[in-house]
């Protein structure tokens, strides 16, 4: 995907973006790219892959959801995806990224200062950071490739009642299907479940959309290699 064709399949799907903002994006890929190549952040080498698997992988999301002036957290950001992307967007969003990896919130900080942003970065797992943002957000987006039942243990309880867990998927049936009795127990949640084809390529993409209706147990999430061991 060039920078003209993003332009375009953002514009078809009524999603707009400025002459500022597509600056932004082309900053992040070189800098990304070139971090790369020293630093494993992405599998991804090519700035015409880092338009379509990154960014607007991303920021498709934005046809379906309204982001204004949220607090969201990013579970997992990794390269800062799909967080940055988002801000680039939706600036007055209030942004933190989580990871556990230190040369990933390294790169964070630093990219944070290449796009002049304002977002929040923390190096940490999300079993020790809950203790002091439980129920604090009112959005929480993960692309982390775990399973449902893991990823619904782990980002539910930060999410405000009446605020949204969204999953970025690819092809997810029996994954949700697992990941059932978690978002029950934990959220006693709403599913919605949103398609998406990325273009050129024309892979499937699924947003699982979760709505937390009741506040979760303290006990979750339980310790990571528990929740691994023994799927709720």
């Amino acid at each position: 995907m060039t920078e003209t064709d993003f332009t375009l399949y953002l514009k078809q799907n009524n999603i707009d973006i400025t002459q500022t903002q597509l600056e932004l994006f082309k900053k992040y890929a070189a800098y990304l790219l070139k971090y790369n190549e020293t630093t494993n952040l992405t599998a991804i080498k090519t700035t015409k892959e880092v338009y379509l698997k990154h960014f607007y992988d991303s920021i498709i999301l934005l046809k379906h959801v309204n982001l204004s002036d949220e607090t969201i957290l990013d579970i997992g950001s990794g390269a800062g995806f799909p967080g940055v992307p988002l801000k680039i967007l939706r600036p007055n969003i209030k942004l933190t990224l989580l990871d556990s990896n230190g040369k990933k919130t390294k790169f964070l900080e630093s990219l944070k200062e290449v796009l002049n942003l304002e977002y929040e970065v923390i190096n940490d797992r999300a079993e020790e950071y809950i203790k002091t943002k439980r129920e604090y957000f009112d959005i929480v987006v993960s692309r982390a490739v775990a399973s449902m039942p893991v990823l619904a243990e782990i980002s539910l309880p930060f999410v405000k009642v009446n605020g949204k867990f969204i999953a970025y998927k690819g092809n997810i049936s029996d994954d949700l299907e697992q990941g059932t009795n978690a978002i029950k127990t934990l959220s006693d949640g709403k599913i919605d479940i949103i398609k998406e084809e990325l273009p050129i390529e024309n892979s499937e993409r699924t947003f699982v959309i979760i709505t937390k209706t009741k506040i979760t147990d303290n006990i979750y999430p339980r310790e990571y290699s528990k929740i691994i061991k023994k799927h709720l």
